[in-house]
């Protein structure tokens, strides 16, 4: 073994024995340890809103943090496709230190869904030694080769690798950034746990797939979830059902299901008309319920919904192009491109947690 591969796979028994350290979700803290006591870190506040650049980049302060990106996609073969390029930086402790000694924890998850195949990979890599991190202009975001990088975050180009897949895309738009919540400040559970969150629904994409069967030209839709928080969920909340959705009309509907052990879902939406102007609805008025019940890796998995929202006349039937979407990785879950009908009709994303 290389001595680079050594100390790669030190890094990761390392990486791992961090996170078993953690809550999983079967443990009264939240899922993947999100309700863990955030004692030491900073907690986000009602009032703060954002300022760019600079909220583009690495917030260490914060316990947890991540750039999301889905993008729902056709290729030149007709068939639909989707991508997830997602990473994440996780603080062991909220002190700051340099080089080995730097407390934050990245990993990054890649997925490539076909309607009958899934592709996953993933990425650890320990702050303070470059392997990883984000700057917020120039924008550059990496884990070892996988990058989302551009002059600014509204014009990127985000790659990753794995064993059978690669993506090599070009996201663009000139459209606002979108806050989720109230101005930013994104409300995930009766009892006030909250996170900083906002959005970039509106890119436009092109680039291509590289497949066992061959590169694959594709173009499509693409959004990006920015959030960081210290304690996002209460120790009682399990799991979440997220949906990103993209209507023909032009307009954008981001809704989430949290769910609890100890009393009712909380729920939150944001309606996102074709010029960027959000409107959040608070508690109950975003409805999700399961239809179809998938059995997917070992776990009972909704691959079927309908998602209400009353306010706007919404009321649809989602369906995943993929039900086997599952990213087998550190802390498992479901993630995987989505179409709808009904009142309206269009493409998006879905992400399920805390399924066992």
């Amino acid at each position: 073994m290389s001595g680079r591969a050594l100390l790669s796979s030190c890094f990761l028994a390392v990486v791992l024995i961090a996170f078993a350290a953690l809550p999983g979700p079967s443990h009264a803290q939240g899922f993947a340890g999100l309700g863990t006591d955030a004692e030491g870190f900073a907690i986000p506040e009602p009032g703060r809103g954002f300022t760019f650049p600079e909220d583009h980049g690495a917030h260490p302060d914060y316990r947890i943090e991540w750039w999301y990106v889905t993008a729902t996609l056709t290729g030149e073969d007709g068939r639909a496709y989707g991508v997830q390029w997602t990473l994440f930086r996780s603080a062991l402790a909220p002190e700051r230190r340099e080089g080995w000694d730097d407390p934050q924890i990245w990993f990054g998850h890649a997925g490539l869904t076909t309607p009958d195949r899934h592709f996953v990979g993933e990425r650890f890599a320990r702050g303070g030694v470059g392997q990883a991190g984000v700057q917020a202009e120039p924008f550059a975001a990496w884990i070892d080769e996988w990058r989302m990088e551009g002059p600014s975050l509204s014009e990127v180009t985000l790659t990753a690798q794995g064993p059978d897949f690669a993506y090599d895309l070009e996201l663009v738009t000139g459209m606002p950034f979108v806050p989720q919540g109230q101005n930013g400040y994104s409300v995930k559970s009766a009892s006030g746990q909250a996170s900083y969150y906002y959005s970039q629904p509106f890119y436009e994409v092109t680039g291509t797939l590289a497949l066992p069967d061959g590169p694959v030209r594709v173009s499509g839709n693409a959004w990006l979830d920015r959030e960081w928080s210290s304690q996002p969920l209460a120790e009682t909340q399990t799991g979440w059902d997220w949906f990103s959705l993209v209507f023909e009309t032009g307009e954008r509907l981001m809704g989430f299901r949290l769910r609890d052990t100890a009393g009712p879902d909380f729920t939150a939406a944001t309606w996102i008309t074709a010029e960027g102007t959000p409107t959040p609805y608070p508690n109950g008025a975003f409805r999700a319920e399961p239809l179809t019940i998938t059995p997917v890796a070992g776990r009972d998995v909704p691959t079927r919904w309908q998602v209400s929202l009353p306010e706007r006349d919404l009321d649809v039937t989602v369906e995943a192009l993929n039900p086997n979407s599952w990213m087998e990785t550190a802390f498992p879950y479901w993630e995987g491109p989505v179409s709808f009908t009904g009142t309206h009709r269009g493409r998006g994303y879905l992400e399920m947690t805390g399924y066992e």
